[in-house]
């Protein structure tokens, strides 16, 4: 369904992207804001629950909202979305314990898991394949740059007007978009009704809050052999594969397998799990870089990252634009070759880099990010009609931020385990340990920083910076697989009619 009015198109096009940016800013603006939640709720131990229930949230209603938008309807389940995201971020800033913010934030999180998919989904509908291109690139500009400058704002809401207003902030932006999305976005009303997969959306659940809590809890506050987490590995087991004998035998199954016979959607989205796994850590560790091997405050850490997320915008742009000329493969091909390149070169980081050359990789790694921002969810799409598009974008949507988590996870764990070890090496035979001058953590601290002696900030450094280096070079790995998924698409892209038909008519009537 295209819009006939350009007006109405863009004023609809206005709405999804501030719903958008709003939905997926939302965990990194809430993330700088943390050190200060926690100290006014308290509940040290739970904090991470505050994370966990939003994303899990996010994860587990992203293909169930997207099938249902194929069912009955784009406009329905959004604005539902808008007012669960925005009911959900009023209760949390009126939190008055960790507890009651992890719970709201799950109702954040069932909001977000409507709005992301169906946003992007709707640009199919909204716009011809000549135009799909630089309207993608521009989603994904702005879903790049959330993801980058959310801890900027989230820093300074935070100091400005109090932790609350990060939550608040979403009120007015998500009321303008549920204004302009009710007046301007005109949806067709002709849907292909269906049953829905309860069984299967229960154990996608299910198996999704086992997988992310094991993960989560893991090394942290349970051993990996504990009970709890060995349990939690077997309730994900169990489910998922109940889940996936049931997806076989559904009618209208939440995520099709069939959907994976074509060869194009199956690598686009392998491609989308193993790019949302790296690039997730370098949003991470190069902040952490900046503030424990360079000394600079938290806010410095998050303006390192603003070029990278220049290059993010640039290249989201550029796959946009280039998917009417090249293949989605070639398209790919250049993001891997870029986003190879700066990985390998963050991989080199060490206390002696530069600021300029750290900047000159962060741009790298964001323009190879960027193309697969626009480029993965139009080839996702390329192959399926309108009833299809919603549960093809929100299973594209639901791989990438399964790939962040189990990025943060596993990289995470690698990073903390080359640090401590790199650490023990550095104190081994002095008779000295950092724990002797307080947490090594405290590096990160500029005020802090000043009380460590000279010669153990050195050691801390020298071992943050290996530890971050190495987890480039793990994080490689991933890099080169999702190479290999690129080579194996195929050479398919938009098909743009540019003969204007109606004018060449007459011409074969008269032939």
């Amino acid at each position: 369904m295209i819009q006939s009015n350009p007006k109405h198109t863009r004023l609809a096009v206005i709405g999804l992207l501030l719903a958008l940016l709003m939905a997926s800013m939302d965990n990194t603006i809430v993330t700088t804001a943390m050190g200060t939640i926690v100290s006014d709720l308290g509940g040290m131990e739970q904090f991470i629950w505050v994370t966990s229930a939003y994303m899990v949230a996010v994860m587990a209603g992203t293909p169930i909202f997207g099938k249902l938008s194929d069912m009955y309807g784009r406009k329905r389940f959004f604005v539902f979305g808008l007012v669960a995201f925005m009911i959900g971020s009023i209760l949390c800033g009126v939190a008055t314990s960790i507890t009651q913010l992890s719970l709201f934030r799950a109702l954040q999180g069932i909001g977000g898991g409507a709005l992301m998919p169906i946003a992007f989904t709707i640009i199919f509908d909204l716009f011809p394949p000549e135009s799909r291109g630089k309207a993608t690139g521009l989603f994904g500009a702005v879903f790049g740059l959330s993801s980058i400058f959310g801890p900027l704002l989230g820093a300074f809401i935070t100091d400005s007007f109090g932790w609350n207003w990060v939550f608040y902030i979403n009120v007015p932006i998500g009321i303008v978009s549920f204004i302009l999305i009710i007046l301007f976005y005109k949806e067709s009303l002709s849907h292909s009704k269906q049953k829905i997969d309860w069984f299967g959306a229960i154990t996608l659940i299910g198996a999704t809050v086992c997988l992310m809590f094991a993960l989560e809890l893991g090394g942290n506050q349970y051993a990996w052999d504990s009970a709890t987490i060995l349990g939690l590995f077997a309730g994900f087991a169990v489910l998922l594969v109940a889940f996936l004998l049931i997806e076989r035998a559904a009618a209208e199954p939440i995520i099709s397998f069939r959907m994976f016979r074509v060869r194009l959607f199956a690598t686009s989205n392998a491609v989308a799990l193993l790019y949302g796994s790296v690039f997730i850590v370098a949003t991470i560790y190069i902040p952490i870089f900046v503030q424990g091997v360079y000394g600079g405050s938290a806010t410095n850490s998050g303006l390192i990252l603003m070029p990278m997320m220049i290059g993010a915008v640039i290249g989201a742009q550029a796959g946009g634009m280039l998917s009417t000329k090249i293949s989605y493969r070639n398209i790919m091909l250049i993001s891997v070759i870029l986003f190879i390149a700066g990985v390998s070169l963050l991989s080199t980081l060490s206390p002696d880099t530069t600021h300029t050359l750290m900047t000159m990789y962060s741009i790298l790694t964001g323009i190879g990010t960027g193309f697969s921002f626009s480029t993965l969810n139009m080839a996702a799409n390329h192959h399926f009609e309108m009833r299809q598009r919603g549960s093809a974008t929100s299973t594209n949507t639901f791989m990438r931020s399964l790939g962040m988590t189990l990025g943060v996870t596993v990289f995470g764990i690698i990073q903390r385990n080359i640090f401590t070890d790199k650490m023990a090496a550095a104190f081994a035979g002095s008779g000295q340990n950092a724990a002797s001058f307080g947490d090594p953590r405290e590096a990160l601290s500029p005020d802090k920083r000043k009380l460590i002696p000279e010669e153990v900030l050195h050691k801390i450094t020298d071992a943050m910076a290996s530890s971050i280096s190495h987890t480039f070079m793990w994080a490689l790995i991933p890099t080169v697989c999702a190479a290999l998924f690129i080579l194996m698409m195929p050479n398919d892209r938009i098909q743009v009619n540019k003969k204007p038909v109606p004018k060449r008519a007459p011409k074969a009537q008269r032939g």
